[in-house]
């Protein structure tokens, strides 16, 4: 069976209709020979964008992801995310801050012009333009946290 997040064929029927139970293990076998130990351990509190983090444990390591739990009503909408296919979408290289906005709504750019800056760790990386065009859309501002991915603004050519 496959679905928008991959083959999910691999997990064990009762795991997949009713979820695992906190602290209980599970062992998925990828392929003959690749086997993964996934023990659940806790949900955290529910995120004012409607989602909550799973933490588990992946063949003993600690790991945690977000997901979005359906029975929350939203605060917060969901941030868009960048289309890669769309050349004028330009999203968040990394999870960070926006520290400076050099652009403008409406105002024309070049192909490698400056858009922004973004501060992640105390490091600055800043985001230019991969296409020339017009900025039709200016989703962030100085101070704003993003995450990877987030559409930060839109570019027509």
């Amino acid at each position: 069976m496959h679905c928008k997040d991959g083959d999910i064929e691999v997990l064990p029927t009762p795991e997949f209709y009713y979820g695992m139970e906190r602290g209980a293990d599970v062992a998925i076998e990828l392929e003959p020979g690749k086997t993964l130990i996934v023990k659940f351990q806790t949900v955290g509190e529910a995120h004012p964008d409607g989602t909550r983090t799973v933490f588990f444990e992946l063949n003993g390591q600690p790991r945690e992801v977000s997901v979005r739990d359906r029975s929350l009503q939203v605060k917060e909408p969901a941030k868009p995310k960048a289309d890669p296919a769309q050349p004028g979408q330009i999203g968040a290289p990394i999870p960070g801050v926006v520290s400076t906005v050099a652009v403008q709504f409406n105002q024309p750019v070049k192909k490698g012009d400056r858009l922004l800056v973004m501060e992640a760790m105390k490091m600055q990386s800043t985001v230019y333009a991969p296409i020339g065009g017009v900025v039709k859309q200016l989703l962030v501002q100085p101070g704003q946290h993003v995450d990877a991915k987030d559409l930060l603004l839109v570019i027509e050519p």
